[in-house]
């Protein structure tokens, strides 16, 4: 449940030039009434009416007696827009709620409420509210839902004063806007083990120093405060002081999800695109891992993106794990192509060490870069690759596949350097491609395994 921004306005301020200010409000009607008026008095006066005259003045007067009222009308409202929920997936819709509060000694009269969205979220909501008591509300909602990823301003609030007849429309506008985040669809996915990898804080786990730094490798003399249970004899008897064991903690397995955003390397755009798939399946896999107790990280084709990243990702529990999530969907809602060309720069920042699993999901690959990206399976405790198949995204459902040459040439290459590649052709799922890796990775395993007997 998001909390929205509140706003205030007074109804009674015009803006500079009150007279034109009130005439700029004349609605069609009133400048009807306003130019019947004028023209009745002009033949009055040429034809010697009196009684037309009387017509044209009262038809004059109409429309500029209600712009009068209108401007002149004191009363002060305060308005407040709440987001359910502030951050929502694509294809979903949220519900925005607005309440209006009149702070002023005064009742309203007619209200007319409107609030800018963009166009994407749909059409822009217009809500008419009677009259408001001194200290009363209303409250009224509606829904805005977008295929497409991104974030989209709301507001500001706007406010129409009219008179019963319709003769005078004035807007009043509230300072104050909020923001809606539409984060890409999250698939869920089955618990699978790829080989050598830890599960988090499961089987296979690794252990770290709880202390801080390479001087803790052997023992440490005692400190005061520290439990005697710890003291390690051996160490003691050898140095002549008492010596204490270090301790142990779980320390997170790692993954590195890698998104290739280049801009050459998939066609067609929408929200059934190729790359849409990509970061759609990137939040997914991001999302899962965390939840299993892994230290994520998020890496582009450019470098990292995700601001406020450590070195080794994003790690924590329960209320962190949420925050970590959260930032990685706000950083996938806005992510687009990159004018880059290659993967070296991501290349160079997994060449630091072993960064422990690796997912991949790759575009269309020339040789150069399928050999840049077999190269990074040498860093990583294991490697997993999606490379999207471009002759099946950019042809027609209908028509005859050919014959990916070079689609499986790369695949071939990612295969050979130690990456579990997979082909996603157009209309596959991320569940069903991350069992398929799971078993073909276990099969290599089983293979190496009776190899090496």
């Amino acid at each position: 449940m998001g909390a929205g921004g509140t706003g205030q306005a007074d109804a009674g301020r015009g803006e500079t030039g009150g007279v034109r200010t009130a005439l700029a409000g004349l609605t069609t009607r009133g400048r009807s009434f306003l130019a019947a008026g004028i023209a009745a008095a002009i033949c009055a006066y040429v034809l010697g009416q009196r009684d037309l005259l009387r017509v044209g003045l009262l038809l004059a007067s109409l429309p500029l007696i209600c712009a009068t009222v209108v401007y002149r009308t004191r009363y002060r409202v305060t308005g407040t827009r709440r987001l359910a929920p502030a951050r929502v997936p694509a294809g979903s819709e949220a519900r925005v709620h607005l309440r209006m509060d009149n702070v002023s000694r005064l009742p309203t009269g007619l209200l007319m409420l409107q609030d800018r969205v963009p166009y994407v979220l749909g059409p822009r909501p217009r809500f008419v509210l009677d009259r408001v008591e001194p200290g009363g509300r209303r409250e009224v909602s509606y829904r805005v839902r977008s295929d497409l990823r991104g974030r989209y301003p709301l507001g500001p609030l706007q406010l129409r004063l009219t008179d019963p007849f319709g003769m005078c429309e004035l807007t009043r506008s509230f300072s104050t806007y909020d923001t809606l985040t539409v984060i890409p669809r999250v698939e869920p996915l089955a618990p699978v083990r790829f080989s050598g990898e830890a599960q988090g804080y499961g089987d296979g786990r690794q252990r770290s120093l709880a202390l801080a730094g390479e001087d803790d490798v052997i023992p440490r003399g005692y400190r005061y405060g520290d439990d005697l249970r710890r003291v390690h004899w051996r160490s003691t008897a050898r140095y002549g002081e008492l010596m204490v064991r270090r301790e142990e903690q779980p320390r997170r397995s790692r993954c590195t999800v890698l998104l290739d955003t280049r801009g050459g390397a998939y066609e067609g755009a929408g929200p059934d695109s190729a790359f849409e798939w990509a970061v759609s399946a990137a939040a997914s896999v991001l999302v899962h891992m965390l939840e299993r107790g892994f230290s994520i990280r998020l890496l582009t084709d450019s470098g990292s993106v995700v601001p406020g990243e450590g070195a080794d990702g994003f790690a924590g529990s329960g209320q962190e794990t949420a925050e970590a999530a959260g930032l990685m969907m706000d950083t996938l809602a806005v992510i687009d192509h990159s004018d880059g060309t290659g993967l070296s720069r991501a290349y160079e920042v997994l060449h630091g060490g072993n960064e422990g699993l690796l997912v991949a999901f790759l575009g269309d690959l020339d040789e150069e870069q399928a050999t840049t990206v077999a190269k990074m399976s040498r860093r990583s405790g294991g490697a997993v690759a999606f490379v999207l198949d471009p002759d099946t995204w950019v042809r027609e459902a209908t028509d005859v596949p050919r014959p990916g040459d070079r689609h499986a040439e790369r695949l071939r290459l990612l295969r050979e350097a130690g990456w579990t590649a997979l082909s996603v052709p157009r209309g596959a799922t991320l569940s069903a491609l991350w069992q398929q890796a799971d078993r073909e990775r276990s099969g290599l395993a089983a293979m190496s395994g009776e190899a090496a007997r």
